[in-house]
Order: structure tokens, then sequence, then C-alpha cells
């Protein structure tokens, strides 16, 4: 499973509590302190944020956990990429203080897209002033993430009554309403367990939380709800419920959460509820009942195995990271969907037609490594002394039938936008610096390398991203060289133009024979309703029967012809002959390649690249497009005017106002609350409506939401503070690639030395 957040939302801090609770350590660190476990590398312990992903097995009770803590930074989306490919669940974290932000949508798009068959969120930092439970829920709704939240678990601010009236902060316990108990938590964090009297007469006397503290009216009514909305997904437990006496309010307490916990999972694994547990990781509260629901409601791989992949049947397992260690060599970590796999085990890797062979097998605890013999059905380790192997590959075993060796699905790395050229400090450093670039790109494959006009470009997600490459490269590889000047990574569509006859003809003269090809292309721009395919930088490539081709990046199905002619298309689209600009947007069919079957596949690649650079190239120049992105800026109400005025005058567009604080402005949720449990304001005193009122939020700020070109906020921290007086916050996400005007382009034109 997987820890997923927007950025400091606390999973690094989750990940350290689950680390204590579980005993793997004995006393915890801070990201404040570069402390961590799970943050290692020293670029993350010097930033406090994280930069790779972590992956450590946790021993909980009678389960082993393959935990996997993620980065929350925009610019390393590909580690959440890889991570939400291999993993079958996942706790998304949310900031109680600000709900649904735009990270957190990012981060549940992509576990959707992996089709990720569990998750749980887990409200967090409820010590914070301003944290409100009631309206973190609420955000689920608003912005669409889940129907139907379930809170499992309610938030005790404070075990004396009077703090509720005064707005005292903090979280000093929970109580549990799938098992019916009380956790109380000290300033260590450690927790005692109450049972919670299971009828309402002593109720009343429970000395924990007496018949004068609010919370204790309110728990009947909790668990009520709570079990009357499961019962909707559930016939038999709806048929239990309706057996008990309905004169009885005890009779809802007294049902065992042995009764409950297998509908609870049943629901979970079909998606029909998100459970929702709460507490605050930097204090270890609630850490231990993530725990718990982690093992009782996530999929485990006996849930989400295909029918056809049984235990012991033959090994198979997808690679979805590479990393590269001084002393270890190439690390590959991988997931073993089926089979077992053990040292000096003989591989296929279906995706390049390779045979590799297993070195060492390792367990690894975040930067400590553990040998072990055998890497079993369902785990997560790391193989040494595999030579081909690059993130999304599947290995099988050697011996494995031929219709076991099918591809997994691919991980699609985030496209590319911004760029920076590397200038070798001499010429003997030239070749140490590709070497270099080389080996990051493939343990980073969201950083793209390539040369132009006789230069070393790097393409990454972000100006962050780019920073981390080079303090990487200077300090993991030693390399010699100078960064030049950030920019945005532009991209150019087809043009109008209709090529002349024959131009899918292509004539050479090979090993003095004369040689003909006729390449089955058909190429025209994308229409409005049609997506363009990720992998393909935006274009779509279908084979004569409209199926999607993989990119040659991943080799799947190498060897055919229409893996060759892909070959020659990515190629071909990788500089325009008008702009040397990437080309995006282009709807290319490779159809019937009968014709070519005698063909030497080098001539077949070479050929279709020659005839779809002349379709490029007699098209004439299209348009020019460059990456947009969202903006949500955050800023005091006497600064909001230079905001918007800025942001308009920066080509930008401004889509909404409206206040930051979404406990406020957004109160019409967009999935229906009915039928779904919200718990009252006052269960979290520092944020009810009474106590803001009294004037703790007097000083509102106000959000900007709008979309911009990158290339004029690259730099956009240092003028929203001078605009702000220091008081700005942002946050931005990617938009995509769109067409500028024609002045726009001219601009870019000149700025990439084409006109």
């Amino acid at each position: 499973m997987a820890i997923v957040a927007h950025i400091d939302s606390g999973k690094t801090t989750l990940s350290e509590s689950i680390l204590l609770k579980s005993a793997y350590i004995s006393a915890s660190g801070t990201v404040d302190t570069g402390s961590t476990t799970t943050d290692f590398l020293p670029v993350e312990r010097e930033r406090g944020i994280t930069v790779q992903s972590a992956s450590i097995p946790v021993h909980w009770k009678d389960w082993t956990i393959n935990l996997i803590d993620t980065p929350g930074h925009a610019d390393f989306g590909m580690e959440v990429e890889s991570a939400s490919r291999v993993v079958d669940g996942a706790v998304v974290l949310l900031d109680s203080v600000e709900g649904v932000e735009a990270q957190t949508k990012g981060v549940w798009q992509q576990l959707d897209r992996y089709g990720v068959p569990t998750r749980m969120m887990f409200l967090n930092k409820l010590d914070r002033p301003g944290a409100s439970f009631s309206s973190s829920l609420t955000s689920l709704l608003l912005h669409r993430l889940h129907h139907n939240p379930m809170a499992l678990t309610l938030p005790i601010a404070s075990f004396d009554p009077a703090h509720y009236n005064t707005g005292e902060n903090g979280i000093q316990g929970l109580v549990d309403l799938v098992k019916w108990e009380l956790w109380k938590y000290d300033e260590e964090g450690n927790a005692t367990s109450h049972p919670i009297p299971r009828n309402t007469e002593e109720l009343q006397n429970f000395e924990y939380l007496p018949a004068s503290h609010p919370v204790n009216k309110h728990l009947v009514y909790a668990r009520t709800q709570m079990l009357e909305n499961l019962a909707m997904t559930s016939d038999e437990l709806m048929e239990q419920l309706l057996e008990l006496p309905a004169s009885d309010p005890s009779s809802y307490l007294a049902l065992d959460s042995s009764t409950i916990l297998p509908h609870l999972r049943q629901a979970s694994l079909s998606g029909q509820i998100l459970p929702v547990l709460c507490g605050s990781a930097m204090k270890h509260i609630g850490s231990n009942l993530v725990l718990d629901y982690i093992g009782e409601l996530l999929a485990s791989p006996l849930d989400v195995i295909p029918a056809e992949q049984e235990k012991n049947q033959h090994l198979r397992m997808l690679a979805w990271k590479v990393v590269w260690d001084d002393k270890k060599g190439w690390m590959t970590f991988v997931r073993v969907y089926s089979g077992n796999l053990t040292r000096q085990s003989a591989l296929l890797n279906v995706n390049r037609n390779a045979k590799e062979k297993t070195g060492k097998l390792l367990l690894l605890y975040a930067s400590e490594a553990k040998e072990v013999d055998e890497l079993p059905f369902g785990s997560v380790g790391v193989v040494l002394g595999l030579k081909y192997t690059r993130t999304g590959d599947t290995l099988v075993g050697a011996g494995a039938p031929e219709a076991f060796k099918q591809t997994s699905r691919d991980i699609t790395p985030p496209p590319a936008v911004i760029s920076a050229s590397v200038i070798p400090q001499s010429h003997s450093d030239l070749q140490p610096v590709q070497d270099a670039l080389e080996a990051l790109a493939r343990t980073d494959p969201s950083l793209r390398v390539d040369a132009q006009d006789g230069q070393l470009l790097i393409h990454g997600l972000g100006a962050l991203h780019l920073e981390i490459v080079e303090g990487r490269l200077r300090d993991e590889w030693k390399a010699n060289f100078e960064l030049g000047r950030r920019y945005v990574s532009y991209r150019e569509g087809l043009g109008s133009g209709q090529p002349s006859e024959g131009w899918d003809i292509w004539q050479a003269e090979v090993s003095g024979k004369p040689v003909s090809l006729q390449l089955p292309l058909h190429i025209r721009p994308i229409e409005a309703d049609e997506n363009g395919d990720p992998g393909w930088d935006g274009n779509i490539v279908i084979d004569e029967k409209g199926r999607p081709v993989p990119p040659p990046s991943s080799l799947a199905g190498a060897g055919s012809l229409v893996a060759n002619i892909a070959e020659g298309i990515q190629s071909a689209l990788s500089g325009s002959p008008h702009s040397s600009l990437p080309l995006t947007h282009l709807h290319i069919q490779i159809g019937n390649v009968k014709t070519l079957t005698n063909k030497t596949p080098s001539i077949v690649t070479g050929a279709a690249a020659a005839v779809t650079r002349k379709w490029i190239r007699e098209a004439g120049m299209g348009p020019i497009l460059e990456p947009f992105v969202y903006l949500k800026i955050s800023v005091g109400e006497s600064s909001l005017g230079k905001v918007v005025k800025d942001l308009t005058e920066h080509e930008g567009e401004v889509l909404d106002l409206g206040e930051s604080n979404f406990q406020d402005g957004e109160a019409q949720a967009n999935f229906s609350q009915d039928g779904v449990y919200i718990p009252p304001d006052w269960l979290s005193p520092s944020a009810s409506p009474s106590i803001r009122s009294q004037g703790r939020v007097n000083h509102v700020k106000r959000s900007v939401n709008g979309v911009a070109p990158l290339s004029q906020f690259l730099d956009y921290s240092n003028r929203l503070r001078a605009l702000s007086e220091g008081h700005g916050v942002f946050e931005i996400s990617a938009a995509g690639f769109r067409e500028v005007s024609a002045d726009r382009k001219l601009e870019i034109l000149r700025e990439i030395g084409r006109a």
C-alpha cells in the first residue's frame, strides 16, 4: 500500500509514526530535523521534502504490510505513478485545516488511472488550530473524491468538557465506532484502550467520557448513522439491524465488531464506501488504528489477483522502479504478481525481449537492505544484477509458456514542461556527463534527455525537478557541468498543407541495390474530442484495426513490423523540421504492413521516419503550443487586486475568486450529503463557527483560481512575495498544452532562434 497526498499533508510523518508503532524504530525522527527513516537522501533531509518513494515491509499483528511513502510535490509525480501501478491499496492524507487541495485530486486521479482497488482517508493535523473534522468530510464530497465517505473514528479534542466551549484546539483521544473502543493518548503518543459501555445507562457513567462531556451525548447517534449507512451496502447486515428491537436505544451498541467488519471489508473492496480515519501523525495519534484498518480493509494480493494467476503458477513480476547505488549497482524494485522469485533465477524481460539473471534479492527498509533467499508471491522487493530492465518492464520466468509472456500495463511518465541545456565544463567531461544523464534517466523516466543543435538538453516536470536533477548529477555522479537557462518545453502541431503525391514512398540505395518501400501511414491532426496518448507525448498512434500502438520506449512486441514503424514515427515526431520542437496532437494510423514482411527492420524504421518527416515538412509549420498551469493563490484581502492584475498582465485568466478557507466558502457539495454522516462542527472546537465568529478568522484570506502559461510563472514565488508583502502562498498543477496566438508564436520562435 502507498501513502499519498498533497505536499505538506504529513505523509512522511505518518510513515515515521507507523514505523514507531510497529516497533521497527524505537524513536521517531521528524521532517524538520531531517531525521526520518524514509527521507534518507541528502537532498530530502536538506529541503524537508520527499523526492523519491521509499519502501518498507511493516509487520503489524498478523499482517505484513509493504508500505510505500511517496512524494507530494507535482514535480516528482513519476514516483507516485510508479507506486500507484503496483499497490493494492492507498492511504490518502488530508490536512484537516486545508481540506482537499490541488495535488490531493491529482494523486486521486493517478490511483484511478491505475485502478487501485481500495483506499482509505486519514484526516491528519487535527491538533492544529482551525482543523475541522466535519469540514474535511464535506470537502471530500465537494471535490467529488467519493460519494460515500464513512467516518470510522471520531476525534476527542480534549477530555475536559470545558475546552469545547473555549475553542481549545488539539486532539487527545479517538473513538473507534466499529470496535466500540475509546483510545486515550498521552503527550508522547502512547495509547491506552478502554471498551465503551454497550448500553445507554452505563454510558452515562462512563468514567473517561462522563455524561457532561459533549462527545458522550453524540456517541449513540454516530454509531447508529455509521451502521445504517453500512447496511445500505449489505442486505445481510440490513436484515440483522431490522431484527434488533426498535425501542431499545442500546441495540446498535451491542453489535460486535466481528459482525460488522466482514461487511465493512466487502464495502471497501467494492468501492461502495471510503473509510475515513483521523488523528495527528506528528503526535502519533491514530497511527495504530490506521495500521489496524489497513490490515482489515485494504485489499491483499489475494483479493486482486487475476483468476489465471495463482500463487503456485509461473513467476511473473513488474519492475516499478530502478535505482543506481555506488556499492550495489543497479537496484530494480519489483512487485511479484505470481510465483516465487529465487536467487539466480533465469528471467525473460518481455518488453525488451532480453534474458536476465537475478543476483541477490533484498528487502529494503528505506536505506537499509536485508538479504533474503526468495521474494514470494505478493511481495515488494529489490533485485540486483538486472542489466536491461527499466521502469515498467514485465519479467517472467524463463520457462513460462508463451501465453504468459504478455506485457503488464506500462507506467506512463507525465509530459515534460520545462527544459535546460547541460554544458560540460570541458571536452573531456562530455562523455562522463552523457553517461551520468543516461543513468539518471534510467532511474527517473520522467527526465528526458536529447541532443539538439549540438547541445545536450534535459526536460523535466518543473523547476524544482531540474534543481534536484542538477544536485544529483553533481553529488551522486560527480559530473562537471553548468546548467543553462531554464525555459519551458514548447510543442508544434501539424500544419494545414497537403503533401505531394507519393509522399509515402521511400527510395534509397542499400548495399549498392535500389530499395523502394511504400509505408502504409495515414496522418492527420487529432480532433477536438480526441485525447492524445501521454506515452506518445499527446499524439495518437494506432494500428490497422484501430488499437493503440505502445510507444517504442516500452518496446512491447519488439521485433514486429508495427514496432519498427513506431520507432521511426517516434524519431520523426521528436523534432519538427520547421522549429526543432517535438510534435504533438497528431493522429497516425499504421495500415496493412504485409507488403513489408521481407524487409530489414532497420530499413523499415528509417523509411517510416523519412516519410513521416516528409509529410510534416510539406504540411508546413503548424500551431505552436505551450504548457499552461492551474494556479491557486491565497493572499490577504489587501493584496487581492494587485495579484489579479499581475495574473492578467502575464497572460493568465482568472477562473474564480473565493475565500481560501474551504470551510467558509464552499458549503454546496457536488456529491449529495444525503445518507452520509457529517459530524457537527463543535467536534473540532477550534474550527467551530462560534469560535471563528469571535475573531479567530477576522483576517480571512482570499483565493484566486486561474490558468496561465508556465513560461510567465517560472519564478512566481519571488513576484508573489513582493505583491503580497510576504504573506501570499500558491499551488501549481499542470493544465496541459494549449495553442498560442500569432504574436506569441513569433515570440517563441525568436526565443528558440527560429525566427
